[in-house]
């Protein structure tokens, strides 16, 4: 009963009068014990701030608990926690109970209490809105709502938050313009807003703020005018603002003015006119200016010596190069392609580069009307051009500048420290070698994400960040070991580090961090005690792991030490609940008999038992352990936000992919159970198909069909050993689009898919492509009582970024027309090889520019070699007609399917492909077709005649081999 509280006695029914007698004197009783109790006590929360009020209890049963709504309840009651993060929400004081994010301190001001100092609330997958009670919270530093579903606008209130630091509400989907009030937030330093659909003008009040350093809303949908007030603000590093609508308007001179900023990042916001002066900012290290309308000629000041990236590109810039561009000693990448610039091309660019092995420059200059190169055409190492879609590519002898550019080989990066003469392992589970030598240490595992970095190659700093964090965190630099980093969309970079206890040689070495120093360094990494660093911008912690050996750590850490007064208190109010519950136990029980009965029945309907369908196997643990070798390392094929996934063989031979979930995965029960209700009944030839399931000992696996040949997304990879020919990406994109159009008109009732990327396309040994993982799909609509057949589902957002249809992000209504959406970005990516996102592009707009510039050639993936143009016109013209935003203008699966086929059958017949015949054998029977039938056109291909006939016309069906 220690969490037991006045809110307990409400709702139980108005039985047995001498019993609600009993219960009112002592719920009285109760809360004047919690109250004096408090009032004893230092260590409680500020009332106004979130700890319980008792009222005045009347005479009335339903009115006898009647509680204050208080800030952190009404916030509370704003959101919806499908995964219970706040279930511990109602139980005691919110600074002594350890209530969920919610992070307390004593204050300068030794009022008496503790206040609400940091709400920690991020990625929890919380919907609902923000509660204007957040302005309660009058303490409040740091604001964490990031990476949840909220929506709704942004409360007027949060702007009389006298003491917050950082609000960081990115990657949500609120609405609604900024609040003026903003303007009032003299502290705060971080405006972190970016990926929302917030609108409207920016609010040129804002360029009072005093201390704003970092204001980042990207990806939202801002409009009106870059506030030129923004110069104003004496502290800003970083403006980063880019895919919103500020139509038609100019970057403002005064920018040039910034005298503190080190990025400057607006891409794609529609902007025209020229670039200011930007050689007028002293320390500017990042520009990011591309895919607007930008006229007029490239910077002619010479810019700070600090740049390490200028992209320009996709603008209508003219002139020349200047020749100031050779003398930026810290450049990376320079990209000002797909522009109408002219002249000569200065060989000073890269001339006297000496890069270390770290080292690398990046020059894109393709699609300009540049005519020759003055001065040496020798690259040194580790410096690329690319000149590709200019005059002067004319010169033959200029392959290593016009050649078919390459993936970016910086996309990623796995580090090795120096134990590799150190014995095979030596250490212990959870232990490994320190960096710097063969002792064996427990090491903190890390990961953060750098949101918005100055750099776009991180190597030459790899070695300056590894000063600064451990500077920061108060380590040595060999306590430090950093495991791997990748670059994600944003363009963000994701840094995965290992911590390890100090090791000094000859010395008696501690091979765990003690307790008090764990909880010293999580803390700062989660309350940004680490000083900022311009240059790699602000962070963010993605997760801290403690292995076995610190397990206890977190146990001891979750416990608050209690003063006097409040054990007093809880003795008053534990005697007080006694009394009380001995008075209303039998209803109690009663209370818990019919919820467990409740729990029992729900659980039942979601056993095994209720989910056996036939053809699909129930499979063991025992079976699955040994079909994989009790799940070896050396059996796993792949891994994603559910778990891993795992090649096995059944007891029968049969070769199965198995994915298990791990736990506390994003896959869940509900997706777990989506997937086999879904999947089950659906049978055709381009889906993946499933075996069985595994439900015992608390694990949930889903056993498929093996596709050998991996997913779509590593065949389009410039890592691919074998890359696809066109005739072979076309029959996957037709397998594709008929096994979506299966599920939109023939599964019943009809399913929309929601998740459709290149890597849940998946490739059988003979290449037929199957679409794969159901976890998020949904039941279309189906008629209401008067027969009506909605349009849309109602849903949550969900998907993966690059592939999400605009109106379903923004609307919340899934349709049919939802797939195609996400169906078109993967023909996008057949066709040119390119990420949905990279670096910051997207490739649906990225192909429509080179589309309506009459450029489509130039983002053809070159690896695919010969291919007959008015088919690729054709398939890339389908391709972005499934990409409009608008959902009426795409096309149908239907009208998808037969537009491929007609692609198909366009091949033409005197390609070099079709000099063979085509074989195939099935049934007994083998069918050789002539030269001249279209099937015969194409080596990559299978033809099963098995129930067809080729006099009456049933065609046979054509398969990728």
């Amino acid at each position: 009963m220690a969490d037991l509280s006045c809110s307990d006695f409400c709702g139980l029914g108005m039985h047995q009068s001498r019993v609600w007698t009993y219960a009112f004197v002592f719920a009285t009783f109760l809360c004047w014990s919690s109250l004096r109790a408090g009032a004893q006590n230092p260590n409680i929360t500020n009332p106004a701030e979130g700890v319980w009020l008792p009222y005045v209890l009347t005479r009335k049963v339903y009115q006898l608990c009647k509680i204050a709504v208080t800030a952190l309840r009404a916030i509370k009651s704003s959101l919806v926690d499908p995964n219970k993060n706040l279930s511990n929400w109602n139980r005691g004081d919110p600074c002594t109970a350890n209530w969920t994010g919610v992070f307390c301190y004593n204050t300068t001001l030794d009022d008496g209490y503790l206040h609400v100092q940091q709400l920690r609330l991020l990625n929890m997958n919380l919907s609902g809105s923000l509660s204007p009670e957040l302005g309660r919270l009058s303490y409040m530093k740091i604001l964490l709502l990031n990476g949840n579903q909220l929506s709704g606008s942004l409360p007027e209130k949060l702007g009389y938050l006298p003491n917050l630091d950082r609000l960081q509400i990115d990657e949500n989907q609120i609405s609604g313009s900024i609040p003026i009030s903003f303007a009032n937030l003299n502290k705060t330093r971080h405006f972190h807003m970016n990926n929302n659909s917030i609108s409207g003008q920016i609010p040129p009040e804002l360029s009072r703020l005093p201390r704003l350093i970092h204001f980042l809303l990207d990806n939202n949908n801002l409009s009106g005018y870059l506030p030129p007030q923004f110069s104003e603000l004496p502290s800003l590093l970083i403006l980063q603002l880019d895919n919103n609508n500020f139509e038609g308007t100019t970057i403002p001179d005064s920018y040039s003015d910034m005298s503190k900023l080190l990025k400057l990042s607006l891409r794609n916001c529609s902007l025209q006119g020229p670039i200011p002066d930007l050689s007028r900012i002293p320390n500017l290290a990042y520009i990011d200016l591309s895919s607007n309308r930008l006229n007029g000629s490239l910077p002619q000041g010479t810019l700070s010596d600090n740049i390490t990236t200028i992209n320009l590109s996709n603008n209508t810039l003219t002139g020349t190069i200047p020749g100031n561009f050779s003398d930026l000693p810290n450049l990376q990448r320079l990209s000002i392609a797909n522009n109408s610039l002219n002249g000569s091309i200065p060989a000073t660019l890269w001339e006297n580069r000496k890069l270390n092995g770290t080292e690398r420059l990046i020059m894109e200059m393709q699609n300009n009307n540049l005519t020759n190169i003055t001065g040496s055409t020798v690259l040194p190492q580790n410096v690329t051009v690319w000149l590709r879609g200019n005059p002067v590519c004319s010169n033959g002898n200029l392959v290593n500048f016009c050649g078919t550019e390459s993936d970016d080989e910086n996309d990623s990066h796995i580090s090795t420290n120096s134990t590799a003469n150190c014995p095979n392992q030596a250490c212990p589970p959870a232990y490994e070698y320190i960096p710097v030598a063969c002792f064996c240490a427990a090491p903190l595992i890390v990961d953060i994400r750098l949101k918005s970095p100055a750099f776009t190659d991180f190597r030459p700093y790899e070695s300056t960040f590894e000063q600064y964090l451990t500077s920061g965190i108060k380590l040595d630099l060999d306590q430090l070991d950093i495991t791997s980093f990748v670059w994600e969309n944003g363009p963000r970079l994701r840094i995965s580090l290992k911590l390890f206890p100090v090791y000094v040689d000859n010395a008696n070495n501690s091979h765990t961090f003690n307790g008090t120093e764990v909880k010293r360094i999580m803390n700062m990494f989660a309350s940004w005690a680490i000083p900022d660093s311009g240059l790699f911008g602000p962070y963010e912690l993605l997760d801290f792991i403690l292995l076995d050996p610190y397990k206890d750590v977190v146990a001891s850490s979750s416990k608050s030490g209690l003063g006097k007064g409040a054990l007093a208190g809880i003795i008053l109010g534990t005697i007080a609940g006694a009394v009380t519950l001995s008075a209303i136990v039998s209803l109690l029980i009663l209370r818990k008999h019919l919820k467990d009965r409740h729990a029992i029945s729900r659980r039942r309907r979601t056993t095994k038992s209720s989910i056996k369908i036939e053809g699909v196997k129930d499979f063991t643990f025992r079976e699955m352990a040994a079909a994989t070798d009790n799940f070896n390392s050396s059996a796993q094929v792949g891994q994603g936000g559910y778990g891993n996934v795992y090649k096995g063989i059944l007891a029968d031979g049969t070769i199965v992919a198995i994915k298990r979930a791990q736990e506390g995965s994003l896959q869940g029960e509900k997706e777990f159970l989506t997937e086999i209700e879904l999947l089950s009944p659906l049978h055709h030839r381009n889906l993946v198909s499933l075996v069985g399931y595994c439900d015992e000992e608390g694990e949930q696996m889903l056993v498929y069909e093996f596709m050998s040949n991996g997913t779509l997304r590593d065949h389009l990879s410039a890592r691919s050993k074998e890359p696809l020919g066109f005739a072979m990406r076309l029959r996957i994109a037709q397998g594709s689009a008929k096994g979506i159009l299966y599920l939109h008109t023939e599964a019943n009732p009809p399913i929309f898919h929601r998740d459709i990327k290149a890597t849940n396309i998946l490739l059988d040994s003979k290449f037929i492509a199957k679409v794969a993982d159901f976890g998020l799909s949904r039941l279309a609509p189906v008629p209401d009582f008067e027969g009506t057949l909605p349009a849309h589902v109602s849903t949550v957002v969900k998907g993966t970024p690059g592939y999400l249809d605009p109106e379903y992000f923004l609307t919340h209504k899934l349709t049919d027309k939802s797939d195609v959406y996400s169906l078109g970005v993967v023909f996008l990516e057949l066709l040119t090889g390119m990420q949905p996102i990279s670096h910051g592009k997207n490739i649906v707009r990225e192909v429509n520019i080179a589309f309506q510039s009459g450029m489509i050639f130039s983002v053809i993936d070159g690896r695919m070699g010969s291919y007959p143009s008015e088919c690729v016109e054709k398939f890339l013209s389908l391709a972005l007609r499934c990409c409009k935003e608008e959902t009426d203008a795409r096309p149908s699966m239907a009208e998808v399917v037969r537009e491929l086929e007609n692609i198909w059958f366009m091949m033409p017949e005197s390609d070099s492909r079709t000099s063979e015949s085509v074989t195939s054998t099935s049934g007994g029977k083998v069918v050789t077709l002539p030269p001249s039938s279209n099937a015969a056109r194409h080596p990559y291909v299978s033809i099963d005649v098995s129930g067809s006939d080729l006099v009456s016309g049933v065609v046979p069906t054509i398969t990728p081999r």
